[in-house]
Parts: C-alpha cells; structure tokens; sequence
C-alpha cells in the first residue's frame, strides 16, 4: 500500500475518535448527573457519588486522549492531502513539532508505519477509557437493586 493511502487511512480511523469522544462525554455527564443530584435532593448515596467521580475521572482522562487522537488526526490528513511533498512536509512537521516542544528534537526521521502505530496506540487508549466507562456503568446497573439493600 502506497504511503498517501496510508496516511489516509490512519487520517480517516482517527476521525473515528470524535464519536468515541462524543459517547464519553454523554456517559460522563450522565454519570455525574446521576451520582450528584441524589447528593442535592438529600438522599446522600457513596456508592453513587464514588461512580460519578470514576466516571469522572475516566471522561477526562478520555478527553486528554481524544483531543491528542484530533490533533493527530488533523496532521495525517493535512500530510495524505499533499503526498507529493512528503518529505519536506514530514521534515516540516518535525520542525514545529519540535519547536512546540511536542517532539524532542533529533536529527533524525521516524518512518510513517511508526507513527500510523503510535497515532492508532493513542486511538486504542481513548478507547480502552471509553469501555471502562461503559462496564463501570453496566455494573453500577447490575448491581443497583443491592445498594437500596445494602445502603
């Protein structure tokens, strides 16, 4: 496969993170909604406000994740755009990079497979946060019947 359609297929998988972020932010809020208001209706639950703070803290980790996969994603459509300038773009983008303190600054170049593995990496990370949002609250719907038992 030729490096341009690379490129273009790790620009379009990454794309794909805007829905997981988006999944996230809706389960984040829900959960924060959920665990809070029983907090200010009175109805102090700790189960439920330690699960809006997990879910919390999984939506924001999530979101660091999301907004470094948008960043990549705008850079590897910018560079599939424009394949016949590969080389000096990637030497370009090196530099701002670099510049921006993003990137060490090295004298040398990484391939385009190493950085479509690493780009796809934080991809799976975002992910991984978006299932870990997903099962804490499967869970939380399993088992709710016992906290009106146990609680």
């Amino acid at each position: 496969m030729s490096t341009d359609m690379e490129l273009h297929c790790v620009a379009s998988l990454l794309r794909r993170g805007r829905s997981l972020d988006q999944l996230s932010t809706g389960l984040t809020l829900l959960g924060v909604v959920l665990g809070l208001v029983p907090c200010w209706l009175g109805a102090f639950n700790p189960w439920a406000l330690t699960v809006a703070c997990a879910l919390l803290l999984l939506g924001l980790a999530e979101k660091y994740w999301a907004l470094r996969v948008a960043f990549d994603a705008d850079l590897f459509q910018r560079l599939a755009d424009s394949p016949s300038a590969l080389n000096e773009n990637t030497r370009a983008l090196d530099n701002a990079l670099a510049a921006l303190g993003l990137q060490p600054a090295t004298g040398t170049q990484r391939p385009w497979r190493d950085r479509s593995r690493g780009a796809l990496n934080l991809l799976r990370r975002q992910a991984l946060l978006l299932a870990a949002q997903l099962l804490l609250i499967l869970g939380c719907l399993l088992t709710s019947p016992w906290w009106a038992i146990t609680g």
